[in-house]
């Protein structure tokens, strides 16, 4: 689910602490029990650390909430980004990287190569706190990992989830073109959506 975004919000991130300032604003629009539930989101970024997009991927139990790649990364291939911030939070408050969530980024970090997204930090926070992997040289670690060695399998799969997404992206923009000429020549939304398929919120952008 896409978060909207105030334009205070779509800020250029420069560090973890512009990350979380944001991160926080959102995570305290929930209520306090949709804050017992652990959130995972990723923030799309464009080549000057300028905020693109903020999608909530999943929202699960207590400690635990799971994505794959093509969850995670599905977005940042439609918004063209080039690097990518994975965050949850913890609502048990300790803001300790769980060896889960190392080798869940490490995975990411990988997968994020192959596809052309990096993936440049992971933050887990509270309501009052975070942790940043990035700060604490997590990353370091994981650039020299010799865990989740893309294989040549690995390999077609995410390629092919890539091409797969663009494809899909490309033909929503040949629908968002018909859309503007129909809505050019006075159709109603309820018509264009019936035709086109899009939603009623993307016909109203176009």
């Amino acid at each position: 689910m896409n978060v909207r975004l105030t334009q205070d919000q779509k800020v250029q991130l420069s560090e973890s602490g512009d990350v979380y300032k944001i991160m926080q604003q959102i995570l305290l629009r929930e209520n306090k029990i949709g804050r017992n539930q652990e959130h995972f989101w990723v923030i799309g970024l464009d080549n000057q650390s300028i905020i693109l997009f903020i999608e909530l991927v999943g929202l699960g139990a207590v400690n635990r909430v799971g994505a794959n790649p093509p969850d995670v990364f599905r977005m940042g291939i439609y918004k063209l980004a080039v690097g990518m911030i994975l965050v949850h939070n913890h609502p048990s408050g300790n803001l300790k990287p769980s060896d889960e969530d190392i080798d869940f980024t490490d995975k990411m970090y990988k997968v994020g190569q192959i596809i052309g997204i990096e993936v440049i930090d992971h933050l887990i926070i509270t309501e009052d706190s975070y942790t940043s992997l990035a700060d604490k040289n997590v990353f370091d670690i994981i650039k020299k990992s010799g865990r989740y060695k893309v294989i040549d399998k690995d390999l077609d799969d995410y390629l092919e989830m890539k091409r797969e997404i663009e494809l899909d992206l490309k033909l929503k923009e040949g629908k968002i073109e018909i859309a503007r000429k129909m809505k050019a020549k006075g159709m109603d939304a309820d018509t264009i959506k019936e035709i086109t398929g899009l939603t009623k919120w993307d016909i109203r952008k176009v």
